[in-house]
């Protein structure tokens, strides 16, 4: 449960934040923030955390841990706050709204010695106007607590959650609770209502593990009592959405790696289609004219068999398409064998992520990198700029525009990276990575192609010319647009847009940059 009036005014008292300086502001998370304040001899570090059913402040000795990027409120109140001196720290009228006030000095210059004294006179002839002042509204209620930094007018200059259905957003006027004094007998009845809490047995359990140090002020029960049982309810959360991440990865990964085991176990029976090849030219004289089927006899196992056929081809065609499944399926298990590879190496990495996860015990690290493995796509770092794709073990990097094309050639692609363009019209720049010992099949050669005319102007021809060359045989072009390169020791290739090889790489993509 949350902290109720009478519990936040016992902190209050106890934390005594009247002329204290606000040092640093850090925000952990999206429920919580805390405030180091200094006075001579007396560092505290206030937290306040705004979760649902347990909503509170207190003082906490506690290591906060920084968020990885900054947050909105947190750099807005750093901006605003930091180094302003608290002048008054009270509850309003028992309504579980805290209000902090504060000053802020006006801008310090830093001047030559001549004119320090000058400067004094003026600085002492100066109105305390001049200073700025905030309000800072702590609104500690279970399922609508939330933070505002208002000016001296309790205009709202940002809010901890904007919610403009409720006007609390910036630009809005804070509402104020109607402001009662409450009479002896009302504030009896208000704490017999709403009682302190003494927990009894976090006290006596601790003073069982550290007989040696002093009774616990009423903050650090407090601090010790959300920290241990909202931790654990938290950190149990956490690991049940990172299992969920878990389990939805690496079925995605196990799927795709079946997938690819599959494929290698017919990749394995590319030898008899050479076989077949071999026995369709040997026997071609026996094909019946408009069949379907060439039936003979298998001088390696002297078995009768029958062999498909396209009565529309010439024997030396069937037989051309059987060596050329054959050499297609040799080929591609070489590339086989990498996707596999890589599948396992990135289902090992799951699983040590995954290990590293679950023995974090501090719940705003575990939420920190539950968040960092849910980021979108269009969120992580960058390594390069243009377009990804991945397919029987090449990447081809495609440069989408000028800027891209340049970048990619500057500080992503390597001499031996084969370079395409098409000719005679504006387009992307494509790269295929060099793999080494491997000579770029054709038909990565030809997926490459395509992406080079479906990135460019001639795209709506459906078919163009282009050439292409090592990035080491690229030279840039004086005087030239951005990214203008002039190749020399090049090749040329016609392609027409196969729509088939386009939808086949798109579904390769691996992000887009």
């Amino acid at each position: 449960m949350s902290l109720n009036c009478n519990e936040i005014d016992l902190i209050l008292s106890e934390l005594d934040l009247k002329d204290s300086f606000i040092q640093e502001v850090v925000q952990p998370n999206f429920n919580s923030l805390a405030v180091y304040t200094y006075k001579p001899g007396l560092p505290k570090t206030l937290f306040i955390s705004l979760e649902a059913g347990a909503c509170r402040i207190c003082e906490t000795r506690r290591k906060i841990t920084r968020n990885e990027k900054p947050l909105r409120f947190n750099e807005m109140l750093k901006s605003k706050i930091k180094g302003a001196r608290i002048k008054s720290c009270e509850q309003i009228s028992k309504e579980r709204i805290i209000k902090i006030t504060l000053e802020k000095q006006g801008t310090i210059y830093v001047m030559p010695q001549a004119q320090e004294h000058a400067a004094k006179k003026a600085k002492s002839a100066q109105t305390q106007d001049e200073n700025e002042l905030y309000s800072l509204y702590i609104r500690l209620w279970s399922n609508a607590g939330n933070i505002f930094l208002c000016d001296k007018d309790n205009l709202i200059l940002d809010s901890f959650y904007r919610r403009p259905l409720k006007g609390e957003k910036t630009g809005e006027i804070f509402e104020m609770p109607e402001q009662k004094i409450l009479t002896e007998s009302e504030l009896s009845a208000l704490y017999q209502k709403f009682p302190v809490r003494s927990f009894s047995d976090l006290e006596s359990e601790y003073a069982e593990k550290h007989p040696d140090y002093p009774e616990l002020s009423f903050n650090q029960k407090v601090d010790l009592y959300y920290s241990e049982n909202s931790a654990q309810s938290s950190l149990e959360s956490l690991l049940e959405q990172a299992e969920k991440w878990y389990e939805s990865h690496k079925s995605r990964i196990t799927a795709a790696l079946e997938r690819l085991k599959e494929k290698r176990e017919t990749f394995k029976n590319a030898a008899q289609y050479k076989h077949q090849g071999d026995l369709i030219l040997a026997y071609g004289h026996e094909i019946q004219k408009n069949s379907n089927f060439l039936e003979c006899d298998d001088f390696e196992t002297g078995r009768k068999i029958s062999i498909k056929i396209d009565p529309k081809k010439s024997v030396q065609e069937n037989a051309a398409f059987y060596y050329e499944t054959y050499k297609k399926q040799t080929g591609g298990l070489e590339n086989l064998e990498y996707d596999i590879a890589s599948t396992e190496k990135s289902l090992s990495e799951l699983e040590s992520q995954y290990s590293k996860i679950i023995a974090e015990k501090n719940p705003v690290k575990l939420e920190q990198i539950l968040r960092k493995t849910q980021k979108p796509k269009q969120q992580e770092k960058k390594s390069h700029p243009g377009l990804d794709f991945f397919i029987d073990g090449w990447q081809i990097i495609v440069g989408r525009d000028a800027g891209e094309n340049d970048e990619l050639l500057r500080h992503t692609v390597k001499g031996s990276d084969m370079w395409l363009h098409v000719r005679d019209y504006h387009g992307g720049y494509v790269f295929i990575k060099n793999r080494p010992g491997k000579t770029v099949p054709l038909e990565i050669l030809l997926y490459a192609g395509n992406l080079a005319v479906y990135y460019s102007k001639a795209r709506k021809n459906g078919s163009a010319d282009l050439y292409y060359t090592q990035v080491k045989h690229l030279r840039r072009a004086k005087n030239a647009p951005k990214g203008t390169v002039l190749p020399t020791n090049e090749k040329n290739l016609f392609i027409k847009l196969d729509e088939a090889r386009i939808r086949k790489i798109q579904e390769n993509l691996i992000t887009d940059r």
